[in-house]
């Protein structure tokens, strides 16, 4: 059961109107790491844990903190889009950097979402289930999560270079502590979480069911061999189950494929034209 309450979690009040950098928040609003995408993954995360415990309280503290984050933006977003003049948008389109590759302001704002945010990212795409993760394998969620704050923190600081009001730089503010928390919390849950079942996903896996001759080897697969020389490359594997190997020539371990023709009423390229040559073989096409 979710309980609405009317005050905001911080404050989310600009200086002025500014309908460019209204669309620029849309990213970290309903962006793939924006806090749509990180409130419905914990919340899903928490709903699919099969037990209680403080790793579920944990995920529904998260999500349900996002949601307010969810609305903070959205009220940012409609503050700075209220009483925004024309001139607005024409000096912000004199800049060409943000004619280019903002266009300006977002239309929809607009024609939409009657001068309020909607759940898209800063260039109107829809806010997509896919962009969330929920295993129910806690240990892989959680790197995911991670993850998630790493590049939504990374976004905040760059939104936070982007402007100068000082209303917005202190949401924003807000917004980086609160990132700065999560990336710390998900890494201590991970740490204790490798420390009961270890660093490889998922743990219960059998061991015997892994060609174990390649689990801790390193190809080389591109030109050079500066990777040979990382940690991933030798010693001890990072599970303590194996040692790090280099290959620096990596040889097939299986001949190329040959696949018979496909049925004929697939309609593919008829075999007999695929045996009759490469195109090298065949005369010049002359219009």
């Amino acid at each position: 059961m979710f309980f609405n309450i009317k005050e905001l979690q911080y404050h989310a009040k600009p200086d002025r109107p500014d309908p460019v950098f209204a669309r620029k928040l849309q990213e970290v609003l309903g962006g793939q790491f924006g806090e749509i995408t990180v409130a419905m993954q914990y919340l899903f995360q928490g709903w699919n844990v099969r037990g209680d415990g403080k790793y579920k309280d944990l995920l529904m503290d998260t999500g349900t903190e996002e949601l307010a984050h969810v609305e903070m933006l959205a009220t940012m977003i409609a503050r700075l889009l209220d009483n925004a003049p024309l001139t607005t948008l024409e000096e912000a389109a004199k800049d060409p950097v943000i004619n280019a590759i903002l266009g300006g302001s977002n239309p929809q704002h607009a024609i939409v979402s009657g001068l309020g945010a909607a759940p898209t990212d800063s260039n109107g795409y829809p806010w997509n289930a896919k962009y969330t993760i929920a295993s129910g394998n806690l240990l892989a969620d959680f790197r995911h999560n991670l993850a998630a704050e790493s590049q939504g923190r990374l976004q905040v600081a760059r939104l936070y270079e982007m402007t100068n009001d000082r209303g917005v730089k202190d949401m924003l503010s807000w917004l980086l502590a609160r990132d700065t928390m999560h990336q710390n919390q998900w890494i201590a849950a991970i740490r204790e979480l490798e420390e009961k079942e270890g660093i490889v996903v998922p743990s219960t896996f059998p061991k015997e069911l892994e060609k174990r001759d390649v689990a801790y080897v390193l190809f080389n697969f591109s030109r050079g061999d500066e990777s040979a020389t990382g940690r991933w490359a030798h010693g001890p594997s990072m599970d303590g189950q194996g040692t790090f190997q280099y290959v620096q020539h990596p040889q097939p371990l299986a001949p190329a494929p040959k696949l018979p023709p496909a049925p004929p009423y697939i309609f593919d390229t008829p075999p007999e034209v695929l045996r009759k040559g490469s195109s090298a073989d065949m005369p010049p096409f002359m219009p």
